[in-house]
């Protein structure tokens, strides 16, 4: 209903013009709302209600087509009765075409069937479901806005200025503006932050790994045979007068190797594996003063010149369990572009792709260190994509991705490799939910983690003294914290491994969610590699422990009674094993008499 033709309607229904004028202006200041989001596409400042976000939802699922009855409420009015006339404005004759049978789930999905992004791009607009497609390039804006203002990550330093934003402007529309882009501004990918340019995904941390291995290595294929053709005619030019002397391309060596720094989740390594490359596990060290896991520096260098341009990309991870502590990703940054220039690649656009640098940030915007150490990493060297779940960092349901990177050309890519159209539902989600926090929300549970941390620190570290045990010294991992569990479990006692983990499943049954119970030696096999001393990301880590993590969303109120229950069920264990222990003794008594 348009707000103009509102006082004439009302004025026929015999409702006073005061009355109407009140109406009015609420609708006016709704109107004004959702037209500022567009303009500005930045997070609000203070979350908008539901009713608000509903009334922007549904408005945005009547610009689809065939958005306006689900299939088995038409099947039911028509009941087989051809003669009646279709109600519809809409008919479809295509195999997809957005029909949802149940009430509910059309509902659920308010309306919007269509999914997002077209068989080429996951970021193109679709012209049957143009309020989709604008849910996501708006969500897109929100999420950048909201990692930049929100989390501090740096977006785009604008360099360009007349000729070269005319030309950059121009390149961008001949690629039909799929580019996802964080601002209108056109920049230089160089010097850029690791916010400057962005995509959604809607699957998990791993797949989205997965995808954007294959999408770098789709663009490092392209670039490294555009460089073979351009020597192979400069050779020809400069033996022009020899024809004996012609030389045809060389193919570039194929890039099959991905570096990983060792972090023991199955994911990241399954999604290297399933991109169809071969993975090198770099392995860490520990700290000589603390209790931390972290980079090999050394070792990566090595890996780096041993697989040379085979290499596709090297794997840092910043959301790790303790004592895995971030991988210094400003370090590896500078290492890999180091290694780069060594090798005559300092511009990918005419010197082939060199070694790219993807950092899994899962779960890291919550943390303000770690964000200021990716600011650095794009500062000091190279940084190639960002993964960051939208799940753990955003408080959404499982299933999306939110893939960062300072060079639009590799945020392209991964896009267009995306395979078919995809699931609109977790873009839903993370829209509702931005808009619901807003900036002031949303930096408001950032800040009550940041609060509850040194709280969560020091009631551990108490906890573990009252056992005889000790905190884990990692001071660079802000989320996850540990403690040892060295005296749980006698050291000559048969089954040690076995009587710890089984602290970690009496958790679990007294209601205790998201601990880690990890005992000493373990191995694991995952598609044919063997991962000694795994669940610590270290082959021989001295101690068993147990970790537990303070992430967003956790409550004061949760804190404290977590704490209770992890004391409560660690003497019920300590009990029920000095019981076992008074029994054997018993039974070996009894034995020897």
């Amino acid at each position: 209903m348009e707000a103009t033709s509102i006082p004439s309607l009302f004025t026929s229904l015999s409702i006073p013009q005061n009355h109407t004028t009140v109406g009015l202006s609420n609708l006016l200041s709704a109107n004004s709302q959702i037209k500022s989001l567009f303009h500005h596409k930045r997070l609000p400042d203070v979350g908008w209600s539901d009713v608000q976000i509903q009334r922007l939802l549904f408005e945005l699922s009547c610009l689809d087509t065939n958005c306006e009855e689900s299939v088995k409420t038409q099947l039911a009015t028509n009941n087989g009765n051809s003669s009646s006339s279709y109600p519809h404005r809409w008919t479809g004759a295509g195999e997809r075409e957005g029909r949802i049978y149940s009430t509910l789930v059309s509902s659920r999905h308010f309306g919007l069937g269509h999914g997002i992004g077209r068989s080429g791009d996951v970021m193109e607009a679709q012209p049957k479901a143009v309020g989709s497609s604008a849910l996501l390039r708006l969500c897109l804006r929100l999420v950048l806005d909201a990692v930049r203002r929100g989390a501090g990550l740096a977006g785009q330093t604008v360099k360009n200025s007349g000729r070269q934003k005319k030309k950059k402007q121009q390149k961008d529309n001949n690629n039909n503006n799929n580019t996802a882009s964080g601002d209108d501004e056109s920049a230089n990918s160089n010097g850029n932050g690791p916010a400057s340019y962005g995509t959604l995904l809607p699957v998990c941390t791993g797949m989205s790994m997965a995808l954007v291995l294959s999408g770098l290595r789709d663009r490092a294929n392209q670039l490294d045979k555009q460089l073979a053709n351009k020597d192979a005619t400069a050779t020809n030019n400069s033996n022009y007068n020899d024809e004996e002397n012609e030389s045809e391309a060389v193919a570039p060596p194929e890039r099959n190797i991905v570096l990983w720094s060792r972090i023991d989740q199955k994911s990241c390594y399954k999604a290297i594996l399933s991109a169809g490359l071969k993975c090198i596990v770099i392995p860490t060290k520990t700290h000589p003063t603390t209790d931390e896991v972290s980079t090999d520096l050394d070792a990566l260098q090595q890996a780096l010149d041993k697989y040379s341009h085979r290499i596709l990309a090297v794997i840092t991870t910043t959301s790790c369990f303790c004592p895995r502590v971030p991988d210094e990703v400003d370090k590896v940054a500078k290492l890999i572009q180091g290694w780069n220039n060594d090798n005559n690649i300092i511009d990918a656009s005419t010197r082939g792709a060199g070694i790219a640098h993807v950092i899994n940030h899962a779960y890291g915007l919550q943390c303000h260190q770690t964000n200021k150490l990716l600011n650095r990493a794009c500062t000091i060297g190279r940084v190639d994509a960002i993964i960051c779940s939208t799940d753990k960092n955003f408080l959404v349901p499982v299933g999306g991705a939110l893939i960062l990177s300072p060079n639009d050309q590799v945020i392209a890519c991964i896009s267009k490799n995306y395979p078919g159209r995809a699931s609109a539902s977790p873009m839903v989600d993370l829209f509702i939910t931005l808009l619901s926090m807003g900036l002031n929300g949303y930096k408001g549970i950032l800040e009550e983690r940041r609060r509850l941390v040194e709280h969560f620190r020091v009631k551990f570290d108490v906890l573990a003294k009252k056992f005889g045990e000790r905190m884990l010294d990692c001071p660079r991992n802000t989320i996850s914290f540990g403690i040892t569990l060295d005296k749980l479990v006698g050291v000559e006692e048969e089954k040690k491994n076995v009587q710890i983990t089984k602290f970690g499943s009496m958790l679990f049954t007294r209601c205790i969610s998201g601990t880690r119970v990890v005992p000493t030696g373990e191995t694991k096999t995952i598609s044919g590699h063997t991962f000694q001393g795994f669940g610590s990301s270290y082959e021989r880590y001295p101690h068993s422990y147990m970790t537990a993590a303070c992430a967003v969303g956790m409550g004061e109120e949760e804190m404290n009674e977590f704490f209770e229950r992890l004391e409560k069920c660690w003497r019920e264990y300590v009990g029920k094993r000095e019981k076992e222990a008074r029994k054997k003794l018993k039974q070996m008594e009894v034995k020897d008499s």
